[in-house]
């Protein structure tokens, strides 16, 4: 299968302080998913690790990613991790 090459940059993280925190972390990881960054089938950091990463506390990181797995973009399995659910397995818009 070939690649599609991806034309989208993400902006990097900023925080707006009239939105949802755990709302504007889930828009930025879908981003960073919809631009190749975080490719199909790679197992995201552990939760507390992306809390660092974005500076928010864990609740927010895990109501972000119930956001998207809401959204079809993750899935989580028990006992083994957190993974990006490849484009072809995606929900369509």
């Amino acid at each position: 299968m070939n690649a599609i090459p991806r034309t989208v940059t993400v902006p990097p993280w900023a925080l707006d302080p009239l939105q949802l925190k755990y709302v504007q972390v889930a828009d930025h990881i879908a981003a960073r998913i919809e631009a190749g960054d975080l490719p199909g089938g790679l197992r995201l950091p552990p939760e507390r690790d992306l809390a660092n990463e974005y500076d928010v506390s864990y609740v927010t990181i895990r109501k972000s990613t119930g956001l998207l797995r809401e959204r079809g973009l993750i899935i989580t399995m028990h006992g083994r991790g957190t993974y990006i659910v490849p484009d072809d397995r995606r929900p369509q818009p």
